[in-house]
Parts: structure tokens; C-alpha cells; sequence
């Protein structure tokens, strides 16, 4: 029975990855801190060390091999480093986002206010992703993804690098669709949706994303020193990500659209999420192409299921991990900021109302 180690293992993508690769007739150990307790069977044995620790995780590793590695958390300069001579196969996970120019500082206060327009559909090898950035943050995620290949062309190990999209699903350690969950729960009406909600996220259902790793597993030749864009193969607008979490829980909002240039800086009367004003449109042509992905688990089914997950397993309000998130919940001050943009539309509104225009008569020009 071959074994493996899923260094991570504890949130939304991690739990699925194990499960996967015992249906694979793996035998699977995780290497995580044993800060969260992880919903996974009994036969998966566990390690409990900070993968941010190089000196801890060669202690941890100290006589012991693997037939595979698969790396979801942990500082990845340290892990690439200690997994030399324990394994043959190394998978690992960075972001996607920190990697392409213009996506934002995503360790900034207000990472969304850092962006900037960029193409869309961004392959992996786009100029972006290796043009030099003032954050430093981006530039050590790109570091990273380098180690990986550098130890796949020295015959360290055969090696394969994700870049994450914002991954949701059940068990996650950061989920950004609790900001709307919670609205729901809490009985808001209204929801701030800046833009009319029509940027475009990379997001990715956790099932989707254990899938794609599971693909890389089972091609090992086929994906060895190659990195690759990951998400769900079907895109959402914000709005319509908005509106499939609130089909699916039996609620609507009056979306309240504001213009994202009038809002000041620090805004956050609305879901972090929501925030972001430019496209996060990566390409995953790539790995549909060599390793054959599609989604496996549909929009409205993964949303679903997010959504009846949460409700039944909400974070506890104030929590670590609702902190973690940026979304104050400060429904007082959102009401007052509702009230103040209807009060602005209806003056704009009245002021345009008397200004002279000319009539226009349209009709299609195949009409006769």
C-alpha cells in the first residue's frame, strides 16, 4: 500500500485530499499544528508540528519517506527544503491571486483597494505573473513557486505547484462566504453590493480543487514540473455568487448597488469579498488541456452545499475566526450608509429630472 503525507490536511481542501486518496488506497498521515480537529477517519494517523518551522518539520520528518507529498499550508521555503530525500513525488499549494501584477497586496489593510485593471483570462506564464511588484508578499509567493521547480529540475523529487483560488466549501479555515451567510442568518434585508456586484472572483469549491490535485496524483509524468492555475471551471459575477447563496438558503436581499468610486477608503460596510473592483480572471486552459479537468461537483450543487454547511455549523460571533475574515458585521453603520446613498440617488435624480434632453425614436434596423 503506497503511503502519503498531506502536510495541512485540516481545512476545506485538505479533509477532501485525504479522504480522496484513502478511496485511492492510500495509507495518509497529516502533519498539521493540532490547532483544528479535522472530520476524518481513525486510520489516518497524525503529526503534530508547525510546517513555518524548517527545524520542526525535519525533526518531525527525521526517518521517515514517502511515496507522496502533497503540501496545502505552511511556508512553502521551509517544506520544499524538508521534504528533499523524503519523498519522490511533491505536490504543493500557493496562492493565485498574490501571483499576477495588479490583483492587490493581499496582506495590505484594504487589499481590494490595491488593484488594478488587468486582462482577462491570465495564463500561468503571462508577463504578469513575473513582472516586478512593490509588494513583497507577491514576490515571496513567486519565490516559492520557483523552489518548487528548482528541486523538480535537480531530480529532488518530481514536483508539481497550485495556485489556489479563494477556495470555499464545509471546514474551511477562512470562508468569505460566511460575510453573506451570516447577513442571511441575522435577517438583513438589505446587502451593500458595490459595482452592481459585476467583478469576476476565481473561486473554487474544495471538491473541485481535491479533484484537480487528485488529477496531478494519478499523472504524475504528465504534471511533473509544471504549475497550475486552478478554479472552478464555471465563472460567477459577485452578484451571481450573491444570489445562488441566497437561493439556496431562501432569502433575498435588496441589493443596494454603489458605485465603487464613491467609496472611501477603508470601506467595509459590506462582505470583504465583495470589495474587490477588478477581475481576478486566471486561465485554466492549461490543466483542462494536459490533465483533462472539469469541474466535478456543479456551481449550484458546491454553493448548496456551502451554504447548508454553514448554516448548520455557524462560526461563533466575535470568534477568531470571524475576525480573521475583515467583515465588522457593523450593521448600524450599513443602515446609516444605505440611507445616505438613497438619499444621494434620490437628489441625483431630481437634479437631472428638469434638464433639457432630446427625444430619441429607436427601432432595429431590420425593422421595417
Amino acid at each position: 500500500m503506497p503511503n502519503a503525507l498531506v502536510i495541512g490536511g485540516a481545512g476545506a481542501t485538505g479533509i477532501v485530499i485525504v479522504r480522496q486518496l484513502l478511496e485511492r488506497d492510500y495509507q495518509v498521515t497529516i502533519l498539521h499544528t493540532g490547532n483544528h480537529k479535522p472530520d476524518l477517519p481513525e486510520e489516518v494517523a497524525h503529526i503534530h508540528a508547525s510546517p513555518y518551522k524548517r527545524d520542526a518539520l525535519e525533526d518531525a520528518l527525521e526517518g521517515k519517506h514517502y511515496d507522496l507529498i502533497v503540501a496545502t499550508y505552511g511556508m512553502l521555503k521551509h517544506v520544499t527544503k524538508a521534504v528533499v530525500g523524503k519523498t519522490a513525488r511533491f505536490i504543493s499549494v500557493g496562492g493565485l491571486a498574490p501571483i499576477y501584477k495588479g490583483w492587490g497586496d493581499m496582506i495590505a489593510r484594504n487589499p481590494w483597494e490595491t488593484m488594478e485593471p488587468t486582462p482577462l483570462s491570465l495564463p500561468e506564464d503571462h508577463a504578469l505573473a513575473s513582472d516586478e511588484t512593490e509588494s513583497q508578499f507577491s514576490m515571496a509567493v513567486r519565490g516559492m513557486e520557483g523552489l518548487v521547480m528548482q528541486g523538480h529540475a535537480a531530480g529532488d523529487f518530481n514536483g508539481t505547484h497550485f495556485r489556489y483560488p479563494l477556495v470555499y466549501g464545509p471546514s474551511n479555515i477562512c470562508p468569505a462566504e460566511w460575510g453573506v451567510v451570516r447577513r442571511v442568518r441575522d435577517q438583513r434585508r438589505t446587502l451593500i453590493m458595490p459595482g452592481g456586484g459585476l467583478t469576476i472572483i476565481a473561486r473554487g469549491y474544495a471538491e473541485n480543487i481535491a479533484h484537480a490535485i487528485m488529477l496531478a496524483v494519478e499523472q504524475p509524468e504528465n504534471s511533473g514540473g509544471q504549475i497550475y492555475n486552478i478554479r472552478d471551471d464555471r465563472l460567477q459575477y459577485n452578484h451571481e455568487w450573491v444570489a445562488q447563496l441566497c437561493s439556496a438558503l431562501g432569502h433575498e436581499f435588496e441589493l443596494i448597488d454603489i458605485p465603487f468610486h464613491l467609496l472611501p477608503e477603508g470601506f467595509r460596510a459590506s462582505p470583504p469579498q465583495l470589495l474587490y473592483r477588478h477581475h481576478w480572471h486566471p486561465s485554466i486552459d492549461k490543466i483542462k488541456e494536459q490533465l483533462g479537468y472539469r469541474d466535478v461537483v456543479s456551481f449550484e450543487d458546491a454553493v448548496e452545499r456551502t451554504a447548508s454547511w454553514y448554516m448548520d455549523n455557524p462560526l461563533p460571533p466575535g470568534d477568531e475566526a470571524e475576525l480573521n475574515l475583515g467583515d465588522p458585521f457593523d450593521y448600524e453603520h450599513e443602515d446609516g450608509v444605505v440611507a445616505a446613498w438613497r438619499k444621494l440617488a434620490s437628489e441625483f435624480g431630481n437634479a437631472i429630472a428638469d434638464i433639457p434632453r432630446k427625444e430619441v425614436v429607436w427601432h432595429h434596423p431590420y425593422r421595417k
